[in-house]
């Protein structure tokens, strides 16, 4: 099959090209590296020609909600009409675990996202999964002020982002899916409790300020909002694995 990759090049973006080529799949990366800018359109007419499945796994760092509901909003109108013009025939989504039990910032994006795709053209498939082992490393390098690090009172169950990437896989293969069931890791760990593990692995020396969400969103993000609350598939690399031998 030929897959369009939005995003390509990020954080699960290149897992995805990886694992589609490694099972005999031709892959095309959309991205702005690649001469196409999804936020306007400009570069994607006719790259979807000849495109089975497109994946989208773009992100933008924000956690303004108008700002993170214009780029999903935007990203995900042009894509759409592009592979409706094109004859895609299906279109997959990566989303996030508990967006709808915690609409706070870049979630909200999430939720617009996925309102678009499902009222959409093109048959569809939407997978939501938790944080990625990955996350608090990012959270380290772009949360730090003066080397103080705020890191709210978060429950998730991180998975590896390259199994999150043979999952889309999975989806490209099995066709138009609609929602399927949540993907998370094997165990539920403090967000707190990995970024401090991170510092310590990494060498970086940061001060990791815990932070205390307040209110109704704040109660419901220390009690688990962000994991599945249902049965689903479970990745296999534990975080401690993944801190060891990062992929």
């Amino acid at each position: 099959m030929r897959i369009a990759v939005a995003g390509g090049t990020g954080v699960v973006g290149r897992h995805v090209v990886r694992v589609a080529s490694e099972r005999g799949h031709d892959t095309v990366v959309l991205t702005r590296s690649q001469g196409v800018d999804l936020t306007t359109g400009a570069g994607l007419e006719g790259r979807l020609e000849g495109i089975d499945a497109v994946v989208d796994v773009t992100s933008v760092v924000t956690q303004n909600p108008r700002k993170a509901r214009a780029f999903f909003g935007s990203v995900t109108k042009h894509l759409l009409a592009a592979e409706k013009a094109a004859g895609v025939a299906h279109h997959i989504a990566l989303s996030i675990v508990g967006i709808d039990r915690a609409t706070i910032g870049y979630y909200q994006g999430k939720i617009e996202q996925e309102r678009l795709v499902v009222e959409g053209d093109v048959p569809w498939s939407v997978l939501r999964v938790t944080q990625f082992h990955d996350f608090p490393l990012q959270v380290l390098i772009g949360a730090a002020i003066a080397g103080f690090v705020p890191v709210p009172r978060v429950l998730t169950q991180p998975v590896a982002s390259v199994e999150v990437a043979a999952a889309l896989i999975d989806l490209v293969e099995a066709g138009p899916s609609g929602r399927v069931p949540d993907l998370a890791g094997p165990e539920p760990l403090q967000l707190v409790d990995m970024v401090r593990r991170v510092n310590k692995a990494r060498g970086l020396g940061r001060r990791v300020v815990p932070i205390h969400v307040p209110g109704r969103i704040g109660k419901r993000l220390r009690a688990g909002a962000l994991i599945p609350d249902q049965d689903g598939p479970r990745g296999q690399t534990t975080f401690e694995e993944w801190l060891v031998s990062p992929r």
